[in-house]
């Protein structure tokens, strides 16, 4: 896996909210690397915003097969997630790292970053010092969900990008949102470690 990271090291474990990117946080554009390409889903930035007030790290998590495919290269994301924080700064907030898995199993071989596995949520957790029992997963697809229970992290899907067609793969155990804003919302009222339901 590749990524960047933006914050410290934290001295104590402390909860996160890990984001799935294209379909989550911006619109999605299938292999989306350019910035004129970029397009915010309304509500997200205000939704990293509480998040952060609400004492998480925002982590983002993303596959990008394109890298593998060939179709761009990782410099390519790296400059898409510097316009990001860009955006982001201009409301007084920030995602603290970004991790991008470039593999894809049909043209580099098997990972352990690829999600559904959990192997950027794990690194992340390492790298930052993440309480992952008090963290949660966000993404418009079953696979987000997948990976956030594989790495113990409370998981709930968001309507946009896949999500209206993939809300139908998850059981009612998994929280349900029409965008980040919506989540964020929950999130910022409810403790890290409480039982979710289905909407």
């Amino acid at each position: 896996m590749l990524s960047s990271i933006h914050t410290p090291r934290a001295d104590q474990a402390t909860p996160a909210v890990f984001l799935d990117r294209d379909g989550t946080i911006n619109v999605e554009n299938n292999y989306l690397y350019r910035v004129e390409d970029w397009e915010w889903i309304p509500g997200t930035k205000e939704a990293i915003r509480k998040f952060k007030q609400s004492g998480y790290k925002v982590v983002v998590v993303s596959n990008q097969a394109g890298i593998a495919r060939g179709i761009f290269e990782s410099s390519d994301v790296e400059r898409l997630h510097t316009f990001v924080q860009q955006e982001l700064a201009c409301i007084g907030t920030s995602i603290d790292a970004f991790y991008y898995c470039p593999h894809h199993p049909n043209y580099s071989g098997n990972c352990s970053c690829r999600k559904p596995a959990p192997g950027m949520l794990v690194q992340a957790s390492l790298d930052l010092n993440l309480d992952l029992t008090r963290s949660w997963m966000i993404g418009d697809k079953l696979i987000d969900v997948q990976a956030g229970r594989a790495a113990g992290v409370q998981s709930m899907i968001v309507r946009t990008g896949y999500g209206v067609g993939e809300q139908e793969c998850i059981g009612p155990e998994t929280r349900v949102f029409d965008s980040l804003f919506y989540a964020a919302e929950f999130i910022a009222t409810n403790e890290p470690c409480q039982e979710v339901a289905q909407t």
